[in-house]
């Protein structure tokens, strides 16, 4: 069996990066919280071997002797060495940027060993807190995770750069433990598209995303809500639903019920290590409950009364359809409780305390090999 590699930058993803770039004293020297025990998880599954890469300017020169670095480079290895963490090899560069070295990350030149038949490139990583890390994993073939620890605007760098660079990209995580988990368990992100007679729905979901989201259901009131979702439950969410407005709005809000339901099914996998369930939410004049459960059995229980008929294009009567239909095909059960005053108000209530309600539930708790449940299958 070919091997998969993790090619592990150093400064900014194992050790903090100080002011000046240099761990160049012992008191400089700081680990990137979480690394330790995410790297000793790994090293136990025996699936990646590990290979440092680093860039370190000028080492060994008058402005960075090598004196300077070794004692810090040292202790890092063998307190990671004192947990089972070893790596194959250390690629250290020590040319500065001007001198265009082919061994200077991201070329590849440290790295020939590595284009073997031995090796399976095209499912090892590059794990890293800077965009040369990601330039790297594109040149070897692979994926990175690009780990931000440090304090470079990644959303504004992925504006501007190439969708070849993006596409290098398998995720951006905040933080080892968000590291640990997809590399573990899966990036859960998916694509679904359902087309009827009726509708056309097509949903991009990303269940460990940040918010972000685009939507167009032909609905603005129905459109605002799917928004308050994406953004309290930290979804990255696209749903683009062509429906049959002309005849009414049932069948579109009932599709893209359907739709993003399956989304998040699928987006949950095997449902290892998640919390499965999920919160209370007061707004202004109002108060709402939605206790919900990620449990395989599709039940909705709701106590919300609406007095209006509309609110904006969208007919009240839809809003607890909506919740009924992702019931369905997210196979969750959903208790749904809500009063006030103001009835805008109160379907709000409803969606922000359902976003939380999944926030809660898709959490992975770090425990990657149980299935919250007793009946072995959810």
């Amino acid at each position: 069996m070919k091997k998969k590699v993790l090619f592990i930058d150093r400064d900014g993803t194992i050790i903090r990066e100080p002011e000046g770039f240099q761990v160049d004293a012992f008191e400089k020297f700081q680990f990137v919280e979480g690394v330790i025990s995410a790297l000793k998880t790994i090293a136990s599954w025996q699936e990646y071997e590990l290979v440092l890469v680093t860039n370190q300017d000028g080492l060994g020169t008058e402005s960075f002797p090598y004196a300077d670095f070794i004692g810090p480079h040292r202790l890092m290895l063998e307190i990671l060495a004192g947990e089972g963490i070893v790596f194959a090899e250390e690629c250290i560069d020590r040319s500065f940027p001007e001198e265009q070295s082919p061994n200077r990350k991201p070329r590849t030149g440290m790295l020939t060993a590595y284009f073997s038949e031995e090796y399976d490139l095209e499912n090892s990583l590059v794990i890293g807190d800077r965009w040369t890390d990601v330039e790297l994993a594109k040149n070897l073939g692979c994926k990175a995770f690009f780990l931000q620890t440090g304090e470079i605007d990644v959303q504004a760098e992925l504006s501007v750069s190439t969708e070849e660079l993006k596409s290098s990209i398998r995720r951006v995580v905040p933080d080892w433990n968000s590291l640990l988990a997809d590399l573990r368990l899966g990036v859960r992100e998916v694509s679904v598209r359902r087309t009827t007679a009726e509708t056309d729905c097509e949903i991009r979901l990303d269940l460990d995303g940040s918010g972000i989201s685009g939507i167009q259901t032909g609905i603005g009131f129905f459109d605002h809500m799917l928004d308050q979702v994406a953004r309290h439950a930290q979804l990255n969410l696209t749903i683009r639903t062509k429906g049959d407005l002309h005849i009414d709005e049932h069948h579109t809000v009932e599709d893209t019920a359907l739709t993003f339901g399956m989304a998040v099914d699928r987006a949950l996998g095997s449902k290892r290590g998640i919390e499965r369930y999920g919160f209370c939410l007061p707004m202004d004049d109002c108060f709402a409950l939605c206790a919900l459960d990620f449990g395989g059995r599709p039940e909705l229980i709701w106590e919300v009364d609406l007095k209006r008929e509309y609110l904006g294009e969208l007919p009240v009567e839809m809003v607890k359809h909506f919740f009924k239909s992702f019931c369905y095909t997210a196979r969750c059960n959903m208790y749904v409780k809500a009063f006030g005053e103001n009835e805008h108000h109160k379907v709000e209530s409803v969606f922000k305390a359902f976003a939380k309600a999944i926030l809660m539930a898709k959490r992975r708790n770090g425990n990657f090999e149980l299935l919250p449940t007793t009946k072995n299958e959810l």
